[in-house]
């Protein structure tokens, strides 16, 4: 069995963006991890090094790997790629 898609988000407080991702992410019943930088610090620190030149959020890793953010997940999603990313049967 495959182990579960490990699924980050980097978010900042008041974000419509970063609410809209983890809706999807929501509906599509998928856990991730939820980073936030709204102050700064070492967590924005880690995404700058993770995503090199990310100037916003969300930024959404799956697997360690960046895939953008809420604009290019909803476009996955309506291409039919997201949940094959995610490990959704479907």
């Amino acid at each position: 069995m495959a182990a579960p898609t490990k699924v980050e988000i980097y978010t900042r407080w008041g974000c419509g963006y970063c609410v809209a991702a983890k809706a999807l992410l929501d509906r599509k019943g998928v856990a991730y991890a939820e980073h936030d930088i709204t102050m700064g610090g070492a967590k924005r620190a880690e995404m700058l090094e993770r995503v090199p030149g990310a100037m916003t959020v969300p930024q959404i890793l799956i697997d360690g790997q960046p895939v953008g953010g809420s604009d290019e997940i909803h476009a996955l999603d309506r291409q039919g790629k997201l949940n094959a990313m995610l490990g959704i049967a479907g």
